[in-house]
């Protein structure tokens, strides 16, 4: 378990400060402490000029 948070923690920190540069929240990066997190936010960071995301995109 603590292995985990340990390199949860190791790509969040970079993470935080990559979204904004794809229109996203900073607190989107807290996605990797879900279990496979960080696949679906690299997913969206990867297709985000094709994604409208409400609430984000106007």
């Amino acid at each position: 378990m603590i292995w985990y948070l340990v390199f949860a923690a190791l790509f969040i920190i970079p993470l935080w400060k990559l979204v904004p540069d794809y229109r996203l929240p900073q607190w989107a990066a807290l996605i990797v402490l879900i279990p496979l997190g960080i696949f679906v936010l690299l997913w969206v960071m990867a297709f985000r000029d094709k994604i409208k995301i409400p609430g984000i995109d106007t």
